[in-house]
């Protein structure tokens, strides 16, 4: 059969496939200057899906969307896993993890398949590494801390870097109240589960034997580390006010080792996801899926000096999302005996009759408004004259100047004027909207504060990749609130770590802070009167005396009153 021009000419005119449609529909925005409306109806295409693609292209300066896998790349790879495997004998985690060390991106999941698929079976069970007697879990008790005199080796000697910070924070007077035995009292349990949380650990394969080293034990003021299973019946007894107290007394010591604070906060949601069958399990968003589903969620809030998360609530519910906002301003009020000065948050944070209510009680707020159809329409018809350029210091070099047009405009639920600042140039199709009731603050820099509130981000993308927010990615399986109270304490713990070592670690993040200097094995040597932590000797160890970090710590009560002392060889 022979098909006519007509026919073939269809081939183009009428696309059928997705990756066709898309490329003729960008064609007709870029060549052809058609609306998107006229687009998206012509090749029945979702017009947010046009506009991703065009932002992606618009970015890259090509049409690299459309590009062909790279195949000979790919045969390389899989011809790389077949080596790892039927030569070096690694199982798939570790052929993932070499991969990686070489700059090859691949998972688990897809090294399975490439060794299916080449008829390559598992490899058998691997007998688990064994454990001395002498560190079983079940043995763990505060009574027979430390023999008088004795030396051995650990991995985890950078956790007594944080062990200054908790003395004088004195956890033991918080946990007075809390349930605990004469065998593990509350403070030792707390200080186990935080030792994990300040080491990052995540879920490895055989990952309790490391935990075991005496180490993490000495750091909790334990003979040995309880079990998961201790430890994750033990977040159970746990409740709401238990912990709303740990909240408020860590706060108090965390104003005591940070700057001053400006009082100005980002707030945030997060979801945590649940992956299991409870029915009432609430559906949110979860932005990394770009989805909705089962998950708690959390409000956090960052103070914007500090740079450390400083409350965190994993109780929000679906009803009461909106009302998040000003159950934080009434505990914040208790707090410092007067309401925040600035709050920013985005722009599906709360409604707008909260605004209203921030506003009556003085409190500045900064955020987002969503772009409508018709108030983008209404400003795309102002005149170029109406928009002024003006110049960020937060923002890429690339975004750094772009038009603004400043005005005051009327909502509904809201009151009083409110000041719009609407953003063009900063990479997005739409104008960003930014409302405030800032109204004399200069607006360039009222967008510079805003872009500093993306920062908020950043904590909780280093909370959920280095402390495990996502409480089903951690080692121990513990209560999410628990869980989100004990990553508020670590990540206060690192953020001053950061600002003690200089301006140049300030803004780096948890996981550089552990591998620079956390992440340091010791020789531990105990004495009757001491404790003795020799780091060993690397690049960085002059930056921790420059810190007041190596020499006489002074007595530690949860290690017998003995003095802890950082020293490297």
């Amino acid at each position: 059969m022979t098909y006519t021009n007509q026919e073939l000419a269809n081939l183009f005119l009428k696309p059928q496939t997705s990756p066709q449609k898309q490329y003729e529909a960008l064609r007709a925005r870029f060549v052809e200057q058609k609306p998107w409306a006229e687009i998206a109806e012509q090749f029945d295409l979702n017009p947010g899906t046009l506009r991703n693609l065009a932002s992606k292209v618009r970015k890259s300066g090509t049409l690299s969307p459309f590009e062909s896998p790279n195949t000979q790349k790919r045969a390389q790879r899989d011809q790389r896993i077949l080596e790892l495997r039927l030569k070096e004998k690694l199982s798939d985690a570790e052929i993932a993890e070499q991969l990686a060390a070489e700059g090859i991106k691949a998972g688990t999941t897809l090294i399975g398949t490439v060794l299916r698929n080449a008829g390559i079976s598992k490899l058998p069970r691997r007998m688990a590494r064994k454990v001395p007697k002498v560190l079983k879990a079940s043995e763990a008790d505060v009574r027979q801390f430390l023999p008088t005199s004795e030396k051995w080796q650990t991995r985890f000697g950078g956790l007594f870097l944080f062990v200054r910070d908790l003395e004088q924070a004195g956890l033991h007077q918080w946990l007075s109240d809390w349930p605990g035995s004469k065998k593990l009292p509350a403070p030792t349990l707390i200080r186990a589960l935080l030792a994990l949380k300040l080491w990052g650990i995540g879920r490895p394969y055989q990952v309790m034997p490391d935990i075991l080293d005496r180490g993490s034990a000495l750091f909790a003021g334990l003979n040995v580390m309880p079990k998961k299973s201790t430890l994750t019946e033990y977040s159970t007894r746990i409740d709401a006010p238990h912990l709303r107290t740990l909240m408020e007394a860590w706060h108090g010591v965390a104003q005591g080792l940070l700057p001053a604070p400006e009082e100005s906060f980002d707030l945030d949601f997060h979801t945590i996801p649940y992956h299991g069958d409870e029915a009432l399990m609430e559906k949110h968003f979860v932005s990394k899926r770009s989805r909705r589903q089962r998950g708690v969620l959390a409000m956090v809030a960052r103070e914007a000096s500090q740079r450390a998360l400083i409350y965190g609530d994993a109780r929000i519910t679906k009803a009461a999302q909106n009302d998040a906002i000003l159950e934080f301003v009434q505990l914040w009020e208790q707090r410092a005996g007067q309401p925040p000065k600035e709050l920013v948050f985005d722009s599906r944070f709360t409604i707008y009759a909260n605004l209203a209510e921030l506003n009556e009680r003085n409190i500045y707020f900064l955020t987002l408004r969503r772009r409508a159809p018709s108030v983008v329409h209404q400003l795309n018809q102002r005149p170029p004259e109406d928009w002024k350029t003006i110049r960020l210091s937060n923002i890429a070099r690339k975004y750094a100047n772009p038009r603004v047009l400043d005005e005051s405009i009327s909502l509904r639920n809201y009151p009083k004027p409110l000041r719009q600042i609407a953003i063009k140039g900063l990479g997005h199709d739409k104008p960003t909207l930014l409302i405030t009731n800032r109204m004399k603050e200069k607006s360039a820099a009222l967008v510079d504060r805003y872009a500093r509130r993306m920062l908020v981000e950043n904590a909780i993308e280093d909370a959920i990749n280095f402390f495990h927010m996502d409480a089903l990615s951690s080692t121990v399986p513990l209560r999410i609130d628990l869980d989100l109270q004990l990553t508020l304490i670590a990540s206060t713990l690192y953020q001053v770590l950061a600002q003690r070592l200089g301006p140049r670690y300030q803004t780096a993040k948890s996981r550089t802070i552990f591998n620079k200097f956390v992440n340091a094995p010791a020789t531990i040597i105990t004495q009757n009167d001491q404790i003795v932590v020799r780091l060993t000797r690397r690049a960085h160890n002059t930056e921790l005396r420059a810190a007041g970090y190596v020499g006489d710590q002074g007595p530690i009560s949860w290690m017998q009153d003995r003095n802890l002392i950082i020293e490297y060889v």
